[in-house]
C-alpha cells in the first residue's frame, strides 16, 4: 500500500537499527516544573461561580450521541448514571460487530434514534446497525470508494474521526477529499461534494461539525505542502458556501474589518504574506484537520490551524500566519473575528487543532465565557473566547521546548537551548512532535469541575534538513527520533482543574494514549490503551474499576448512550494505528526509528503487546 511507502519516505536518514532498543527516557532535570512556567492574568477565585457549559451551548441530554463531541460545548460528557463505580465491575460486552478494514480506527460511534452509525478508516464504509434488536444487525452500508491513490498521501495513516448526524443525514468524510451526506433510512447518498484535491497532496480525515444549517469541513496535508483551508457547506445540498484560507492574503484568509485579534503581533494588514518569504505562504500548510466548534452564544466558530511547512523552520523565516493557532469566524460569511497563534513560526509541528471546551468559568472573581484547549505545545490554555485573551496558560505534560507564555504579549517565551537549527541534532526537546497531546480529545464534568485529558509523555531528537517542493509529495525537512519523557510512561491521563491550574489526579500508562475519553454522570471516566485495554476509572480519584481486553489497540472516542431499552451502553472501536501506531498499522519496519515521522523510535515494541484489527465494542450492565 502507498501509506506505507510515505511512512517510510517521511526519512532523512537510513535505517536505525538502534530502535530496536527504547531509548531512554528524558531526565525529569530537563522539565520546567508548572511553577516555573505556568502563568495567569489573576488567581483562582473558585467563590466566584461553578464552572459548566450553558444551557445553549449544551442542551439537557436526550440519551443520544449525535455528534463526535456530544454537544456544541464539546465536553463529552453524558448525564446517564446506570452505571457508577460501585457497579461497573459488572460490565459486560453487550454486541460486537468487526469492521472488515484492520487500520487505525479514531471515529465516535454515532446514535440517534435508536440507530448506530461507525464510519471505518480508508475506505470510509459506513455502517448502520438496528438498536432495537438483538444483536443490532445491519441496516444498511454505505461504500463511497474514494481514490486508492489517497492512501499514499496520508501522513500519519488512513484514519477517519468520524461523521454526525442531522436532519436525517449522516454526514461525514473521505479520505480523498470529499464531504457525503447519507440518507439515514435509505442509505444512499443525498449529496457528496469533491473538496480537496489529492494531486496537491490534501486529504481529509477530520470529523464535519453541522451548525445551522451549514456543513465545517477542513482539509489535511500539512506534511505535503498545501495552502490549508476551512469550508461551508449548505446541509441540504452540499453547494459550497464559503472557503477561508489559512495563509495568504487578507481576502482569501476572510478577515476584513471584523478581525479584531486582541495581541499586537496579530494586529497589521497581509500579514498571513508578509510574514512569510515570497510565495512561501502557497505551501505553507495550515491544515484544518482537527476540530471547529460552535458557540451559539456568541454566534462564532472555532477551529484551530495545522503546522506550517516545511518542519525545517528555517526556510520559513517569520511568524508564518496564520499557521499554529485559533480562529474564530462568522458561521455565515467565514469572516475572521479574532485569531491567536499558540506557536508563532514553529519549529516543532505543533499542530493548533485539538478540541476547544466551551465553558462558563469563574475567573478573576467573576464569571467569564472561555475556551479551553489542551494544546500539542504542553500548555492548557484558557481563552475569553469573546476577544481570544489568553487568562492562563499551563503546563500539563513536560515542558521544555519554551519558558512559559508571555501573557501580556500571548507569544511563548522560547528556550535557546532547545531551539533548533539546520545541520544540527538538538536532543531531549519536550514535548514531541506529536505534543503534549495529539487530536484525540478531552471531556468535561461539569458534576467533578475537571477535565479529563488523555496525553503522552514523549520527548525527541530533532535535526533540520534542506527539503525542497514537489506537489503531491512529503514536505518535511527534518529527522525526529522520539523517546519516553520523565519517568518512562509514555502515556498519562490527567484530571486538570482549568480553576486552581492543576491536576487533581493522573494516571500513568505504558503506551501514550491516543483515544479520546467519555466522562459519565455516574462519575466514571472511560478510555482505550495503545495496547488494547478499554478502561474505566473513577472521575473523583483515577482508581481503576474496571477493564476489558479488546482484539487491538484502542485510539478511538467512546461513547456513552442510552438503548431502545432505557438501559446506558458503552460503546468504542478497535483498532490500532494512526500516527502511534503505525508500526502496528503500517506496514512499517520496526528497526526503522525513522519511520512514521519519528514515532517509531518510542513505539517499535507496540507489535508484541497488539495486532492490527477493527471492531465495534458495546457494553451494558447485565438486564
Amino acid at each position: 500500500m502507498r501509506i506505507a511507502a510515505l511512512m517510510l519516505t517521511l526519512t532523512v536518514a537510513p535505517l536505525v537499527a538502534a530502535a530496536q532498543t527504547m531509548p531512554s527516557p528524558v531526565p525529569q532535570s530537563e522539565i520546567f516544573t508548572r511553577e516555573e512556567i505556568g502563568h495567569a492574568l489573576a488567581p483562582p477565585t473558585p467563590e466566584a461561580g461553578r464552572t459548566a457549559p450553558s444551557i445553549a451551548n449544551a442542551p439537557e441530554d436526550d440519551g443520544q450521541w449525535t455528534m463526535p463531541s456530544k454537544n456544541y460545548a464539546s465536553t463529552r460528557f453524558s448525564s446517564l448514571t446506570e452505571i457508577t463505580p460501585n457497579n461497573v465491575k459488572d460490565l459486560k460486552p453487550d454486541f460486537s460487530f468487526s469492521l472488515a478494514v484492520n487500520k487505525g480506527q479514531e471515529a465516535a460511534p454515532i446514535v440517534a434514534d435508536n440507530t448506530m452509525y461507525v464510519v471505518t478508516a480508508y475506505p470510509n464504509i459506513v455502517y448502520a446497525l438496528d438498536l432495537t434488536k438483538p444483536g443490532a444487525p445491519l441496516k444498511w452500508i454505505f461504500a463511497p470508494k474514494p481514490a486508492p491513490a489517497s492512501q499514499g498521501l496520508a501522513c500519519c495513516d488512513v484514519v477517519n474521526r468520524g461523521g454526525t448526524v442531522s436532519n436525517g443525514k449522516y454526514i461525514f468524510n473521505t479520505l480523498d477529499g470529499q464531504t457525503i451526506a447519507v440518507d439515514v433510512k435509505t442509505g444512499s447518498a443525498v449529496w457528496r461534494t469533491q473538496l480537496g484535491d489529492i494531486n496537491r497532496g490534501e486529504t481529509i480525515t477530520m470529523a464535519p461539525l453541522v451548525a445551522k444549517g451549514r456543513v465545517y469541513v477542513g482539509d489535511s496535508g500539512g506534511e505535503m505542502g498545501v495552502h490549508g483551508w476551512i469550508v461551508a457547506l449548505d446541509e441540504n445540498s452540499g453547494k459550497l458556501l464559503w472557503r477561508g484560507y489559512s495563509t495568504g492574503p487578507d481576502a482569501q484568509v476572510l478577515i476584513g474589518s471584523d478581525f479584531k485579534p486582541h495581541y499586537p503581533s496579530d494586529q497589521g494588514k497581509d500579514l498571513g504574506v508578509q510574514s512569510w518569504p515570497p510565495q512561501a505562504w502557497e505551501i505553507g500548510g495550515g491544515a484544518v484537520w482537527g476540530w471547529v466548534t460552535y458557540d451559539p452564544e456568541l454566534d462564532m466558530i472555532y477551529h484551530g490551524v495545522g503546522n506550517p511547512g516545511p518542519w525545517n523552520n528555517e526556510q520559513r523565516p517569520g511568524d508564518n500566519k496564520w499557521t499554529a493557532g485559533i480562529f474564530a469566524r462568522d458561521p455565515a460569511t467565514g469572516s475572521a473575528r479574532w485569531h491567536y497563534q499558540y506557536s508563532p513560526h514553529d519549529e516543532r509541528d505543533y499542530d493548533g487543532v485539538n478540541e476547544q471546551i466551551l465553558l462558563d468559568m469563574p475567573f478573576a472573581g467573576k464569571m467569564q465565557k472561555v475556551l479551553i484547549h489542551p494544546d500539542r505545545d504542553g500548555y492548557l490554555y484558557v481563552i475569553e473566547r469573546n476577544t481570544g485573551t489568553v487568562l492562563s496558560a499551563d503546563p500539563f505534560a513536560p515542558v521544555n521546548s519554551t519558558k512559559g507564555i508571555d501573557l501580556q504579549t500571548g507569544r511563548p517565551i522560547i528556550n535557546p537551548a532547545k531551539q533548533v537549527r539546520l545541520g544540527e541534532t538538538v536532543r531531549d526537546i519536550c514535548p514531541t512532535a506529536s505534543g503534549g497531546k495529539d487530536w484525540n480529545p478531552s471531556s468535561f464534568s461539569p458534576q467533578t469541575g475537571l477535565l479529563y485529558i488523555p496525553h503522552e509523555n514523549i520527548c525527541m531528537d530533532w535535526t533540520s534538513a534542506e527539503v525542497n517542493y514537489i506537489a503531491g509529495t512529503p514536505y518535511v525537512g527534518a529527522l525526529v527520533l522520539m523517546k519516553p519523557g520523565p519517568g518512562g510512561n509514555r502515556g498519562e491521563l490527567t484530571a486538570w482543574d482549568p480553576v486552581q491550574r492543576r491536576p487533581a489526579w493522573a494516571v500513568k500508562e505504558n503506551f501514550p494514549i491516543w483515544s479520546g475519553t467519555v466522562v459519565t454522570a455516574g462519575d466514571l471516566v472511560f478510555y482505550g490503551t495503545m495496547d488494547g485495554w478499554f478502561k474505566a476509572v473513577n472521575a473523583r480519584t483515577g482508581d481503576l474499576l474496571w477493564r476489558y481486553k479488546v482484539d487491538s489497540g484502542i485510539i478511538s472516542q467512546p461513547i456513552s448512550y442510552r438503548g431502545p431499552d432505557g438501559h446506558q451502553y458503552i460503546a468504542v472501536l478497535s483498532g490500532v494505528g494512526g500516527w502511534a501506531g503505525a508500526v502496528v498499522s503500517g506496514p512499517v519496519d520496526p528497526r526503522d526509528g525513522s519511520a512514521a515521522l519519528g514515532m517509531v523510535n518510542v513505539m517499535s515494541d507496540l507489535p508484541k503487546y497488539t495486532t492490527a484489527g477493527g471492531a465495534l465494542y458495546v457494553f451494558s450492565l447485565p438486564h
